[in-house]
Parts: C-alpha cells; sequence; structure tokens
C-alpha cells in the first residue's frame, strides 16, 4: 500500500483508495473525472501546495472513484457507481456531516449527492462543472480530440494536460500528462468519456438545499461564463464567484484567488472564533498592518465617492486574505488595517498573498492599489478587543517604513520563521519614528518568479 494511501469498501464490494490532508472540519475533494488519480495529482508540486494550504484548519479527503487510479472495480460509467464510491469513503471515515467540493466532470454527481443526502453535506463547492456532462463536449475542437485520441495518444494527453493546466502551464502539464499515460489507454478514455456524456442532474437544482458556492474561471476552455451563471441561477440562494484564468485545476494560475473565495464561503462563522484566539492575553502575537500609499493625495484627485470605492476594494482584498490565512482584524483605520496571528508563518503567508492580489488587481485596475505592509512581534496588552503596546507601536512604525508594494519586517518575525521557505533582505538598522534605537528590519521578496 502506498504511503497515505487508506481503502474504502463500497456496498457492492469496490475497493476505493482515498487519503486525507490536515486536521479540522472534514471537506471531501471529489475527483475532476472518472479518470482522477490521487497518486498522480500528489506528484505534482504545484497541487501539493494547494492541498497545504487547502488544509489549514481542516480535513481534506480525496480520493479515486472506482476503475481509476489505485481503485478497483470496472471503469465508473454511471452516477449510481460514482455515489456508491462517495459514500464508502464518507462512512469509512464515520462522517456525520461533511463540506464537498466538486470539479469538472463530477459536478452532476455531486449534485445529486447532496439532494439525495441534505443532511449530510454542510456546504456545496461546485468548481468550473456544469449541471449536464454534455456541456463539456460537441465543439468542432471536441471532435477534433476524438480524432487525436484514436491516432496519437501522446500528443492527445499533452493536449488534454495543457488544455486542463492553461497553455502557460510548463512543468505541471508535463507531469499530468506522463501520468496520464502510465495510467490509462485510449480505450478507457473512451469509455470514462461515454460515462461522463450520460451524466445530467439539470432537474435536480432546484431541490438543492445546502449553502452552494459556485467558482468559475471566465476563460474556461471548455464552456463559457454563461453555463456558470445559469447552474447558480437554478441553485436556491447560491453564490457565484467569476474569476480571471483558464485552467480548470484550481491549483494552476490565480490559486490563491480560488482558494480565497473557497475559504470565504467554507469558513463563514468561523471568524468570532478566530478573533477569541487570536487576541488571547498573554499570548505572542505576529501584528501585521497594512496602509494604502498616497490615500490622501488619492481622496484629493477622485474626491470622497470614488476614492472610497478604491479603498473598499482594498478593504475587500485584505479582508479575503486574513480569512483565508486565519489571521483576526483588530481594527481598520479607513486606509489601513491592523491584524493579528497567532502564527509568524501564516502571517507572512497572508501578507504574500495579500500583494500577490494587489498586483494581480493593478494589472487591469484603472485606478492601482499600492499597499506597505508591516510586521512584527511580540507579547502586546489586550484589551476589549484591541491590542496595545510597544510591539503594536513598532508594527505600525514597521509599515511606514515601507514603500507601497513591499512587505517589511522586525528580525523577531524573521526568526520566528526559520526553517520555512521565505526569501529576506536585510534592510538594515533603520530608525523608527518614536524609538530610540534602531531596529533591524528585512523585506519579504512575494513575487511568484522568488
Amino acid at each position: 500500500m502506498e504511503p497515505g494511501i487508506q481503502y474504502a469498501q463500497t456496498k457492492d464490494g469496490v475497493s476505493i483508495a482515498f487519503t486525507t490532508h490536515g486536521e479540522g472540519v472534514p471537506l471531501v475533494s471529489m475527483p475532476a473525472g472518472p479518470g482522477g488519480n490521487i497518486e498522480m495529482e500528489g506528484k505534482v508540486l504545484a497541487y501539493r501546495s494547494w492541498l497545504d494550504d487547502l488544509a489549514k484548519g481542516r480535513t481534506v479527503i480525496s480520493y479515486d472513484v472506482r476503475g481509476s487510479g489505485l481503485s478497483g472495480g470496472e471503469h465508473a460509467s454511471t452516477v449510481e457507481d460514482m455515489l456508491l464510491d462517495l459514500d464508502a469513503v464518507a462512512d469509512q471515515l464515520q462522517l456525520d456531516r461533511f463540506d464537498l467540493l466538486s470539479g469538472s466532470f463530477t459536478g452532476p454527481v455531486a449534485i445529486t449527492y447532496v439532494v439525495q443526502n441534505p443532511d449530510r453535506v454542510s456546504h456545496l463547492v461546485l468548481w468550473c462543472t456544469a449541471a449536464k456532462g454534455a456541456k463539456f463536449f460537441g465543439s468542432d475542437r471536441d471532435r477534433a480530440m476524438s480524432m487525436l485520441m484514436r491516432t496519437d495518444w501522446q500528443l492527445y494527453t499533452e493536449t488534454v494536460a495543457h488544455l486542463t493546466f492553461g497553455w502557460s502551464a510548463g512543468e505541471a502539464a508535463r507531469q499530468f500528462a506522463a501520468r496520464m499515460r502510465e495510467t490509462s489507454a485510449p480505450e478507457q478514455m473512451r469509455e470514462l468519456y461515454r460515462g461522463v456524456l450520460r451524466l445530467d442532474a439539470t432537474e435536480l437544482l432546484p431541490a438543492v438545499s445546502c449553502p452552494t458556492l459556485v467558482v468559475h474561471r471566465r476563460q474556461n476552455p471548455f464552456f463559457g461564463a454563461d453555463v456558470a451563471r445559469e447552474l447558480a441561477a437554478k441553485i436556491p440562494g447560491a453564490r457565484l464567484t467569476l474569476l480571471e484564468g483558464e485552467s480548470i485545476a484550481p491549483y494552476v494560475g490565480d490559486w490563491e484567488g480560488a482558494l480565497a473565495a473557497i475559504n470565504e464561503f467554507l469558513g463563514e462563522g468561523e471568524g468570532e472564533i478566530r478573533t477569541a484566539e487570536a487576541l488571547a492575553a498573554g499570548a505572542v502575537h505576529t501584528i501585521l498592518f497594512t496602509d494604502v500609499e498616497g490615500s490622501t493625495a488619492l481622496t484629493q484627485r477622485l474626491g470622497d465617492t470614488k476614492s472610497r470605492e478604491v479603498l473598499r476594494e482594498h478593504e475587500r482584498m485584505v479582508r479575503v486574505a486574513l480569512k483565508s490565512h486565519g489571521g483576526a482584524e483588530v481594527k481598520t483605520m479607513g486606509d489601513g488595517f491592523m491584524a493579528s496571528f497567532s502564527s509568524a508563518t501564516r502571517a507572512l503567508e497572508c501578507a504574500i498573498a495579500m500583494q500577490r492580489a494587489f498586483a494581480q488587481h493593478n494589472e487591469s485596475a484603472k485606478e492601482p492599489i499600492r499597499v506597505r505592509i508591516g510586521l512584527n512581534a511580540g507579547e502586546p496588552i489586550a484589551e476589549e478587543e484591541d491590542l496595545f503596546g510597544t510591539a503594536v507601536i513598532e508594527a505600525a512604525r514597521i509599515a511606514a517604513a515601507a514603500r507601497g508594494g513591499e512587505i517589511l519586517v522586525a528580525n523577531v518575525v524573521r526568526e520566528l520563521a526559520k526553517g520555512k521557505e521565505f526569501l529576506f533582505a536585510d534592510r538594515g538598522e533603520t530608525s523608527l519614528r518614536g524609538f530610540e534605537d534602531p531596529v533591524r528590519l528585512f523585506e519579504v521578496s512575494w513575487q511568484e518568479e522568488s
């Protein structure tokens, strides 16, 4: 048995391979299609990084449907087969209630499951999927792909990999294509796609009763945002989030935006718990400050109403990042935030996620948002849901010393995160307003190429 691989038995006697990652609220992540392979995905670096972040504060359960990957049995060709597979994993882990994440071809199966098991699924996330399997096929491109499958298996797998990951993907797509050739054959793939064509849960959409999030990337190569809008419109109370990008793999491209959308939806109701933990008295806190560069000039140039719209977007992106990384919002000062973390690593990850989100926003925004971020750590005084003391004041001064787009941290933060994969550049001794002795600061690299 592979390390970390476990098995569950279905009611019709098929062995289903599954893995668990992390601890906390259970989230069952369905395979993207009947040809999924948890062993194959586990060897893709981008996927492992995504899984590590998704599993913060929760247990992520992934599995292979029958006839795929490490699972036994014949290839899953019906909704009933795939429902039995999902049930087997949930029963093996004794999950009374869990969140469910479904993407691509298994969307119709997830929709069917939550309608049949309304008391078992807490939240449903539908990622780049449709209620009907036929939505994925039927174009001239699909007919060409079918012919390619018969004539050039290697070229077919390479093309599928780039359709899945995006045409700009490199190593991740290459690894995926290679593993696909190792674990399947043309005839098996044709049978899997025939099964997908038969999936249809359209009539069940009005009966979905759990909170549902529909997430879609606008440049999805299979179908457009209109399919996602229609899906969300037919599910009572469903939310729709449209993201930029072409990859149907959430861990490729703007994976932080995808993670933030999912975490924000699944994490509702947990904010009070996180705040209480983050503001506990007598604990070491990592304090994070943000400050919008040039906010006064922005107000003078745009006026109160339009400048407030820009600052509101800053607030939205900061709050999404805080929720995704377990940060507690202590207070907002109009053009900046003060937040607290019980972990220096999570605080740094959050700061990096913020700067990347602002950079992506600025690529197309009429009014770019350039934000200074500063971090310090210590034992501040906790009083009336606020934090006070030298550590807090120093964090604010560090943020003020940064330039827009920079993350500056005190040496204590760097020491607390020692051994983690962060890149620090020594900025030397810096005099901070109100402090007699200079403070040694470090700049955190956050660009993707770093």
